[in-house]
């Protein structure tokens, strides 16, 4: 089984991109008129249980969307390629490297969610809990990690939005996937040398440029941070064209 995709661009560098949490191979839709199509070929995967991956059977886990993702690239015969990952595909981007290093270029991860997962206690985890079953939840976790300060009618949409492109029981599999996962033991052995740049945005509460310092930059040593202003926890909505220059700024340079 091969993964749904789109492909934007048919250029030399190919760069597979993972989406997050709330969306599906279309999430990085606001940026993609900014994509340089003849230096790239962006390809965005649907994971199972998203988009036309919907009804996908699968465990739902991170190591089998970094599996999808490298038989993705063997399909498509990309000898090498890059990754950006956003979110929880941030978490699968490092899954992808210990995979497959050899074949990675570059590593992009964008307000991801570390290898060693993310503590939730009390009421916030039960508020990600429910969101598997109720469109409220996820606007209200989807407004507390743009911080609070963006239009009630994009909420409304960007929450609509995941429900109609997810699979309940994934995403319920995917939050306690993303949350309880812990490889970083496995990635601090590895010390992998691959250029990797962490991408936060300035409003985002909980994946900021602390956790950043503490995680990626403490265990990659090519590993670089850049915070993005104006921008919370989905940049590809909030700040599209910054993103697109900033993923496309460290890609061109040289390896």
């Amino acid at each position: 089984m091969i993964n749904t995709y789109h492909r934007v661009g048919h250029g030399p560098h190919a760069v597979i991109v993972l989406h997050g949490w709330f969306g599906d191979a279309h999430a990085f839709a606001p940026m993609e008129a900014a994509l340089d199509g003849g230096a790239f070929s962006y390809v965005f995967m649907d994971c199972r249980g998203y988009g036309g991956m919907r009804g996908a059977v699968g465990d739902y886990s991170l190591d089998e969307v970094a599996r999808d993702a490298l038989a993705l690239a063997d399909a498509l015969a990309f000898a090498t390629f890059s990754v950006v990952g956003h979110s929880m595909g941030g978490m699968a981007l490092e899954r992808l490297a210990l995979l497959a290093p050899l074949r990675l270029r570059k590593l992009v991860a964008v307000a991801p969610v570390p290898s060693c997962g993310v503590a939730l206690d009390g009421a916030a985890r039960q508020l990600f809990l429910d969101a598997s079953g109720s469109v409220q939840a996820r606007r209200a976790i989807i407004d507390r990690s743009t911080g609070g300060r963006l239009p009630a009618a994009w909420l409304d949409c960007k929450a609509q939005y995941s429900w109609e492109s997810s699979d309940q029981a994934a995403f319920a599999a995917y939050f306690l996937a993303w949350s309880g996962t812990d490889f970083s033991g496995e990635v601090m052995r590895a010390a992998c040398a691959l250029p990797l740049l962490a991408l936060v945005g300035q409003h985002d509460p909980r994946f900021d440029a602390d956790l950043m310092r503490r995680t990626y930059l403490a265990w990659y040593p090519q590993a670089r941070l850049e915070v993005l202003a104006n921008a919370g926890h989905y940049p590809m909505n909030e700040t599209p064209l910054a993103l697109a220059a900033s993923i496309e700024a460290f890609l061109t340079e040289k390896d």
